[in-house]
């Protein structure tokens, strides 16, 4: 991950759940004319559900991608300022070298890789126990460790024998007696160290040494130097003393030989901060790996970085409601809201930009804003603005719609050449166009939650311009919800059948006391149970109102 200061923070622009023409256009509008006026952030339209026949009609007509998908908003690692700058190392480095590397760095624990690829972890706390818990002799040999590690531990000079190789037979020994004793000590394959004795030095190779490893910096005699190279023995050169050498060279041994393999504790960039938060206390470690989709390394995380999370920034378009905005919406900072319904139930931490007005979509105001600010309309822009217009006010025949909204309509008609009559019948006709979608589908393609006074209902809507299609529809529909009704947790959940040619709605009603309150809501006989209501198409300035005035006054039982 880049922490450079220079690289834009993103900003989502996002509409309503089960998102609708104007939600996605008005995302997409929005995030152009942000980008545009402000360059210190990225500003990127998303939608927080699925698209609808509809509105990809729109997207295509206009040539538009559709805009990101964001499952939730929930912080993630991506969103942790985390420790990308400790890179992994690879397993034959020195004890020593990683220990340099930590203390130099501030770490306490080194990712080992191989490739990008986290084979283990090594720590402070590990490497403390390798230099005081060793007494093994042998170790030294058993970890395989090269000669090149030797050399650098010990700012040693190779006289005899390849770097590239390793010490992996026998003992560590130091040479301090004559040699007559010495031949009782020494077996082949052993690593001697001594000092500028001749008579050892050559004690030791001729008993089968691997290694010769001379102190103080002393002088190797030419005979020295053939006869090893005869006896294939290597001879180091350290100018450290004998008592140094021998604490310093397990500190040259690879760090693969001590490093954790098993059941590391690792996270991925997509992991949810709160789940792993929970994770870090049951554990002892200060550091933990990240990893990307291709679980390659990436980076370090810490207890202490999730003190500077940064929250995803989201601006809210066409809907202020909490049950209708996209999931993890509380751990999410909102900068702006751009709505045209009711003020709902949001509440925000700090003070935002608050945007509502009582007109028929929300791509009206959008409209507006770029009048206000000066910025020219592009021509797809233009025709993605149109549509919501024309979707969300069905041609203008919805009591929502205002002589702003047209006169919006037809001025980004002109800038994008689109005659719109002609444009809503098509674009309409593509999203009635509903028989190949199976009931699941079509519930949940216009469907938004709702609550007042204690009581939740949903409300879901179609809208066509064919009566078989519609009846078509309504047979699927009634018993899929009353089989997912349980499920839904709601006390009430209503759908929209609505007719655009003879701008009528039939209401399908579901729940104990749902009847009653359509009844109640548009002062219906009590013995009526089909409600065919004329004139009514609007969910927003029709429907909702009626029903939250009614609920207001009721008691929940």
């Amino acid at each position: 991950m880049e922490n450079s200061e220079s690289v834009r923070r993103p900003v989502y622009i996002v509409g309503h759940k089960n998102p609708d023409t104007d939600s996605i256009c008005s995302a997409i509008a929005y995030s152009y004319l942000k980008n545009v006026c402000d360059d210190g952030c990225d500003y990127i339209p998303a939608r927080a559900g699925q698209v609808n026949q509809e509105t990809q009609y729109v997207l295509n007509a206009f040539h538009a991608d559709p805009p990101v998908y964001l499952h939730d908003v929930m912080t993630d690692v991506r969103d942790i300022d985390m420790n990308d700058d400790v890179e992994g190392v690879t397993q034959d480095v020195s004890l020593k070298k990683a220990w340099h590397l930590m203390r130099d760095r501030g770490d306490v624990t080194l990712p080992v890789i191989d490739g990008k690829k986290l084979i283990g972890i090594i720590t402070i706390g590990d490497i403390a126990n390798a230099y005081m818990d060793v007494y093994d002799n042998a170790i030294l040999s058993r970890a395989k460790t090269s000669y090149k590690n030797i050399l650098e531990t010990l700012d040693a000079q190779m006289i005899v024998g390849d770097e590239n190789g390793y010490f992996e037979s026998g003992e560590v020994v130091i040479a301090t007696a004559n040699p007559d004793v010495l031949e009782d000590y020494i077996h082949a394959g052993d690593m001697v160290i001594l000092g500028n004795r001749y008579e050892t030095q050559l004690c030791a190779i001729e008993m089968g040494a691997a290694c010769v490893l001379i102190t103080m910096g002393a002088k190797v005699s030419k005979t020295i130097q053939i006869f090893a190279a005869e006896h294939n023995c290597v001879i180091i050169n350290t100018p450290y003393d004998t008592a140094t050498v021998a604490r310093f060279v397990n500190q040259s041994m690879p760090i693969g030989y001590f490093m954790r393999r098993e059941k590391l504790t690792t996270f991925k960039i997509t992991d949810k901060t709160e789940d792993i938060r929970a994770i870090m206390k049951k554990k002892r470690y200060h550091d933990f790996p990240v990893l990307d989709e291709e679980n390659n390394y990436v980076g370090m995380i810490s207890r202490r970085m999730l003190l500077n999370l940064r929250r995803k920034q989201l601006i809210l378009v066409d809907h202020n409601e909490v049950s209708q905005t996209v999931d993890g919406i509380e751990f999410a900072d909102i900068r702006e809201v751009i709505d045209h319904h009711r003020i709902g139930t949001l509440e925000t931490v700090a003070p935002v930009y608050f945007r509502n007005q009582p007109l028929g979509c929300t791509a009206t105001i959008i409209y507006q804003m770029y009048q206000e600010k000066g910025v020219e309309i592009p021509k797809n822009i233009a025709g993605l603005m149109m549509a919501a217009i024309i979707s969300d006010t069905l041609m203008f025949r919805s009591p929502t719609v205002t002589e702003v909204d047209k006169a919006a309509a037809y001025r980004l008609a002109e800038i994008c050449g689109i005659e719109p009559e002609e444009f809503a019948l098509d674009m309409f006709g593509a999203g009635s166009n509903l028989g190949d979608k199976n009931a699941e589908e079509i519930f949940k393609q216009d469907n938004k939650s709702f609550s007042a006074n204690g009581f939740e209902f949903r409300v879901g809507q179609i809208n066509s311009m064919n009566s078989i299609e519609l009846d078509e529809i309504k047979e699927k529909i009634i018993p899929y919800i009353k089989e997912e009704f349980s499920k839904l947790n709601v006390d009430m959940c209503f759908f929209m059948l609505t007719n655009i040619v003879y701008e009528k709605t039939e209401l399908l009603c579901f729940g104990d006391r749902a009847n009653a309150l359509v009844r109640e809501a548009f002062r219906l006989p009590k013995e009526q149970k089909v409600f065919v209501l004329k004139n009514l198409v609007s969910r927003k300035k029709q429907l909702i109102p009626a029903f939250v005035s009614v609920l207001q006054q009721w008691e929940k039982s």
